[in-house]
């Protein structure tokens, strides 16, 4: 298992995720945002992420760019949480896709936001050659979302 992590820089902290934050928490989605909350798996507390929530094939999923985050580690163990958009909250379960079936999903997430992710994805891109997206694939975990309501 991948422990790749990318840790984000005072300006995405502290600017540009509150600011995708703020806009999701009052009900306007910025390409796809959601505030993820998960518990702790340690403390049971609730914890709160920006996060964009990808439709592909019909199905929903949640991409982790910066690799193995707190919020992966969390969702691991709870086995899912809460996507607030406004005041609509919606509980859900999380199932993580096996390596070996990412590849067409990391492909449609890299299309829709690679000029906002694409740096953690060292290189590659929605266009790259099948050897290149698998090599990245342990790195970034993706978990199937289903309404668990």
């Amino acid at each position: 298992m991948s422990t790749y992590y990318r840790k984000p820089d005072w300006f995405t902290r502290n600017v540009l995720n509150q600011g995708v934050e703020l806009l999701t928490r009052a009900g306007v989605s910025v390409w796809g945002s959601r505030i993820l909350r998960v518990r702790g798996r340690k403390s049971g507390e609730w914890h709160s992420h920006p996060v964009n929530l990808l439709t592909f094939e019909d199905v929903r999923y949640l991409v982790a760019p910066r690799g193995l985050t707190q919020w992966v580690r969390n969702i691991r163990v709870s086995g899912g949480g809460e996507l607030v958009l406004g005041n609509k909250i919606e509980q859900f379960k999380a199932v993580e896709i096996p390596d070996e079936l990412k590849m067409p999903i990391l492909r449609a997430y890299l299309k829709r936001w690679k000029a906002e992710v694409g740096i953690f994805f060292q290189g590659v891109s929605a266009n790259s050659p099948e050897e290149d997206v698998r090599r990245i694939a342990p790195d970034h975990p993706v978990f199937r979302v289903e309404s668990a309501g």
